[in-house]
């Protein structure tokens, strides 16, 4: 008579395991704020720290690049250090999504929509 029942018991334990994934991704989320990435650019001579996000949080400039005539040269480092950063940030971001989702028995590398 209740034979259509057994599949609630099982979209109940579907419920349940969406809830922890999204209690897990919350905990991703902070965690990544926490992580910090550091991307270089003129062999160390322009530093830019982001979080694992991508949230530039500091940048270091070594003195001895600043020369009025560089000026155009130090503008490209700076980006290319910040764009390293944040290249390094986002992997930093898959690789920790990846551990999260592992047992999840996706396919390697399915992006998620987060």
């Amino acid at each position: 008579m209740l034979k259509g029942l057994g599949g609630l018991g099982d979209m109940a334990n579907i419920m349940k395991q969406a809830q922890q994934m999204q209690s897990k991704m919350a905990e991703m989320q902070e965690a990544l704020a926490s992580m910090t990435v550091t991307g270089e650019a003129g062999a160390g001579l322009v530093k830019a720290t982001a979080t694992a996000k991508g949230e530039l949080t500091g940048l270091d400039i070594d003195p001895s690049i600043f020369n009025e005539d560089d000026k155009t040269v130090v503008e490209d480092l700076i980006l290319a250090a910040i764009k390293d950063a944040q290249a390094k940030a986002q992997e930093k971001s898959q690789e920790e999504m990846g551990k999260l989702t592992e047992g999840l028995g996706l396919p390697p590398g399915m992006q998620m929509p987060f």
